[in-house]
This record gives structure tokens, sequence and C-alpha cells, in this order.
């Protein structure tokens, strides 16, 4: 059997060797020729699995091993009676983490502001619960929007109300551009006018959500502190942009070590179901411990002494912006700092807490 493996998943060797060779590859530039007599594919969200890419192949099996379904075809991997799997959730906790770690990083007095900071979270699937619940244990006040699920003890408002009452707002919604809620541009210049001006916003989800050039004049207008870890030209990010914005990451918010290896697993599953073998490999079995920080002290107390430590976000920031090239971020420059970075550790794997 080949399988055509995206060179950044992790784990691949350990979990797919058994079932046959392995070809890495880099994901945004893979093409139809490299795929054609491979039987399974395994990629992230920078493959455009499109007809173009798939049809007339060997291909039986895509697994996506991200959250996200936009960059997969789904019609056309049904016309080519291809089976795909992704990883819903595989990396929610990370991304929820990066949301506080954020927020910290800006404003680290929010580690005691209790009731009085107003967290607004659009999307309430896993991401958006596990974020809500982690700011709880925080102190923090949450407010919720998502018009297709109800939550049990998440407070949920309108759009609006969220917008006028909230102190910060994560998004954590899928790109949709069709159907009665789409979320192409949802945050747009009447979005943004509608909020508080010294709301935080933060977009970790899909950059198209935020209407990049409403945001710009609005940070303009306002002096709104932003973090973008995604951007709505992905990977083309202007220096204007990064000018403008507080925190910018290269699309790492869901980059724990954790998060990577569940995803992995998460479509080792289904892909051991499709072939009628046991999915008998676990990737808790191969991480590394890690400093205990959590283990002898409260959260809050953990937090304000070690943030850093378990997640220095402002290098990050800075590995980002010192990609700029005449202009905008060079792409390979882009590229590389997301294939090579150095997964972080989930709070858990210090002894804390996990949803």
């Amino acid at each position: 059997m080949k399988i055509v493996a995206d060179e950044n998943l992790a784990f691949t060797d350990y979990f797919f060797a058994d079932f046959g060779e392995i070809h890495q590859v880099a994901g945004r530039s893979l093409t139809h020729d490299e795929v054609q007599d491979a039987d399974a594919l395994l990629v992230r969200s920078v493959t455009k699995v499109d007809q173009a890419l798939i049809q007339n192949t060997a291909l039986k099996f895509v697994g996506s091993a991200t959250i996200g379904t936009d960059h997969l075809d789904r019609s056309a991997l049904a016309q080519q009676g291809i089976t795909w799997s992704n990883a819903p959730g595989c990396n929610a906790q990370a991304v929820a983490e990066y949301v506080i770690t954020a927020l910290l990083h800006l404003k680290p007095e929010l580690i005691d502001a209790d009731q009085r900071f107003t967290l607004g979270i659009i999307g309430l699937g896993n991401v958006g619960s596990r974020l809500a619940y982690m700011a709880e244990l925080l102190g923090w006040k949450v407010l919720g929007q998502d018009p297709f699920v109800e939550r049990s003890g998440i407070q949920q408002v309108s759009l609006n109300e969220l917008f006028a009452q909230a102190d910060a707002i994560s998004i954590h919604v899928p790109l949709t551009y069709r159907g009665e809620h789409p979320t192409f541009h949802l945050i747009d210049a009447k979005a943004l006018s509608e909020m508080k001006k010294t709301a935080i916003l933060i977009n970790s989800a899909r950059g198209p959500v935020v209407a990049e050039a409403d945001l710009m004049a609005d940070i303009r207008a306002t002096q709104r502190q932003v973090v973008l870890d995604v951007f709505e030209h992905e990977p083309e990010i202007s220096a204007e942009l990064l000018n403008l914005v507080g925190l910018v990451t290269p699309h790492i918010a869901g980059y724990s070590l954790e998060g990577k290896a569940r995803g992995t697993q998460m479509i080792y599953d289904t892909f051991c179901k499709l072939q009628g073998v046991p999915a008998d490999k676990k990737f808790e079995t191969q991480l590394p411990t890690c400093e205990p920080y959590f283990q002898t002290q409260e959260l809050k107390v953990t937090l304000k002494q070690h943030l850093q430590h378990i997640y220095n976000i402002a290098q990050d920031d800075q590995n980002l912006r010192n990609c700029l090239q005449e202009g905008k971020v060079n792409q390979t420059a882009f590229d590389h700092l997301r294939k090579t970075y150095p997964l972080r550790r989930e709070w858990a794997a210090h002894g804390g807490p996990k949803a």
C-alpha cells in the first residue's frame, strides 16, 4: 500500500508504517502526479483536496488531521468513491489555551478580573465550549453565540448582544458561504461598529470570517487590540496588516503536541476500521513527560508564574514579523515557520486542567 502524507503530520510513521510505504510531501504544493498511484492520502488544512487533485487516482481514503473540512471537496470525494475522515476536536484544547494565553499576554491584569471581564465566544463547538470552560475556571463571565447548538451552563445571547457586552470576542466557527448563517465576512464593518471600541478581537478559526479591509479600517479608527492566528488572504499577509495588529501568529493556535498527535490518531482509528483491523496504538505512549507546574499551586498562581514557560506567545509573534520581506510575509518563510514549529504542550501535560 502507498500512503502519501503531509510532511508536517505528527507520528505518521508510528501510526501508519505498518500499512505500507509512506511518502512524505509538502502539503501546500501537493500535485495530482504525487497522489495518482497512492491508496491513501493524509493531509492538513493547507491542502485543497478537490476534483483536480483526486480524479483518476487510486485513492481509496483521504484523512485530514484537522477540525475543519472546508479544504475538502466532499462531493468530489463522493463522486470518486473515496472515503474521507477528519479529526473534529483534535486540537480544541490547544486553541482554547491559545486564546487565554493571548488575552493574558495583552492584558496580564485579566488574571484577577473575575466577573468584571466578559469573554464573548462566537461558535460553541468543540473549541468554543472548551474555551468557555477554561474561562470560567478563571472566574470570567462568558457569553456565547451559536445558532446551531445549545450548551448548558453557557449564557447564550444574540450576536448583537454579544458585540455590545463583551470585553473580548473570540471566533470559533467554520468557514461557510451559504445557508441561513454563513460565516464568510461575519465580522465586517457593521459588526465591528457594534463592538465596544475597547473590546479585544481574536480570530483563530478561519481567516475569511473577518473582512480584512474592514478590520484594518476599524483598528485605525479605534486602536482596537486584535489577535490574528489566521488571515483572510493567507499565506499572503501584508506588512500593513501586521503593523496594525497587536498580536499575530502563523496559524499555529492548535499546534500543541497533543493536538497534532490526537489528529493523526483520529484518522488512524478511522483507517483501521475501514481496513478491518484493531486500532491498538495510542498517541499518549509517544509523549515525553513535562515539568509539573500545576501540581502544587492553584490555577491563577501557576499562570502568573509559569505561563510564559508553558507557551511564549510573544516569540511566535516576533517570528512571524521576522518573515516580512518587501512589504509582505514571505510565503516560503511562513511555511517554514509552521513546518519547524516547536510544538508546545497542553496544560494537562504540566498537571493542569482540561475540559
